[in-house]
């Protein structure tokens, strides 16, 4: 019970290590706790972004050799089994010789995962499942996209109280107030990707950027996406971005995430218009909803979702509410679906 208790307090400390990482990228945020036989913390590490250092290695680099043989190393995540930028953090557990890992959260990747399997292989004691839920709620982005093999979508829309996104002649500046724009320009900053379609491009000439109170960029920019088949003028605002913008000429929206999430991309966050978002929805490729409810009517035509793929009441998509927020005279609704939505089995799935 004592050493159960223990290490929770470690994995605890692992979870603040593994915050000072980038929180966005393809790689997850790690942290790890190394302690010598006598149970006294002797190096502390984690994972600063791609191509550098994994946690583990990060904090055995801070021992001399042989320091580690016989300890106890804990980690938010179970240590890699493959080869990618760098080694397997499996094999350089094993090399330093530790006896014992405790880790959170399984790698659910098909190629990373299985680190537990090779440790144990090994010799070394293994504990897994510490903290799980609070890992899995610290990782939950990274968890979604490594398990799915896509970024982690964020789908976003202001509307009216009854769900209008624009009024009936087509105007929608502004809907919300103040403060709700600038929290969507904070997570626009906390995604690697800001997606659109043609016809948002055509109709409003957004710049996709992250800005500040005052207009100014923030420090972070998600690279601008745009999806599909019309033209957009050579002068368009996202050709003033400071990425250069990824133009999909395709309604194919499985291949365009596989191509985002091979460009490092892990979050996605979609703005782009009911047709896109519809088209999300229908496809089940949305994992994450951000709403935000303006108390105004507009009526008209022109709903924030529309077609869905939902024939019957049993074919409705359940989502559960996960935060709710007021945001000046807005309200902000977080929801997530109750179930997974995904299935790529279909061969028109993600195609609108």
């Amino acid at each position: 019970m004592a050493q159960a208790a223990a290490h929770e307090a470690l994995m605890r400390r692992a979870l603040e290590l593994a915050a000072n990482g980038p929180a966005t990228g393809v790689n997850p945020r790690v942290g790890c706790v190394i302690l010598d036989a006598t149970g006294t913390i002797v190096a502390e590490g984690w994972h600063r972004g791609a191509g550098t250092s994994h946690a583990e290695v990060d904090a055995l680099s801070q021992l001399p050799v042989g320091a580690a043989r016989g300890a106890t190393v804990v980690v938010t995540l179970e240590p890699c089994n493959h080869t990618g930028r760098t080694p397997p953090c499996a094999e350089a557990l094993i090399e330093a010789g530790v006896a014992h890992v405790v880790y959170g959260v399984d790698d659910p990747g098909p190629v990373s995962g299985g680190g537990a399997e090779r440790l144990r292989a090994a010799g070394i004691v293994v504990s897994a499942g510490v903290l799980v839920d609070e890992v899995s709620a610290f990782l939950g982005d990274w968890l979604v996209a490594a398990r799915l093999g896509r970024p982690f979508v964020t789908l976003k829309w202001a509307s009216s109280l009854d769900g209008r996104v624009t009024a009936a002649d087509g105007t929608s500046q502004w809907i919300t107030g103040a403060a709700a724009r600038q929290r969507v320009h904070e997570q626009r900053e906390a995604s690697d990707a800001i997606i659109v379609g043609t016809g948002t491009v055509l109709a409003d000439d957004p710049s996709l950027t992250a800005r500040g109170d005052a207009g100014e960029l923030m420090p972070r920019q998600p690279i601008p996406v745009v999806i599909g088949t019309r033209s957009i003028p050579q002068d368009a605002a996202v050709y003033r971005h400071p990425h250069a913008p990824f133009i999909a000429a395709t309604h194919d929206l499985p291949a365009v995430l596989d191509q985002l999430s091979r460009l490092g991309v892990r979050r996605a966050y979609v703005e782009g218009g009911p047709t896109l978002a519809s088209a999300f929805v229908a496809a089940g490729l949305v994992d994450e909803y951000l709403v935000y409810l303006a108390p105004t009517l507009l009526g008209g035509p022109r709903p924030a979702v529309g077609d869905i793929g939902v024939g019957t009441i049993g074919e409705q998509r359940r989502l559960e509410f996960t935060a709710v927020e007021a945001l000046g005279n807005d309200i902000l609704l977080v929801a997530r679906p109750l179930n997974d939505e995904a299935d790529h089995t279909h061969p028109n799935r993600g195609k609108y």
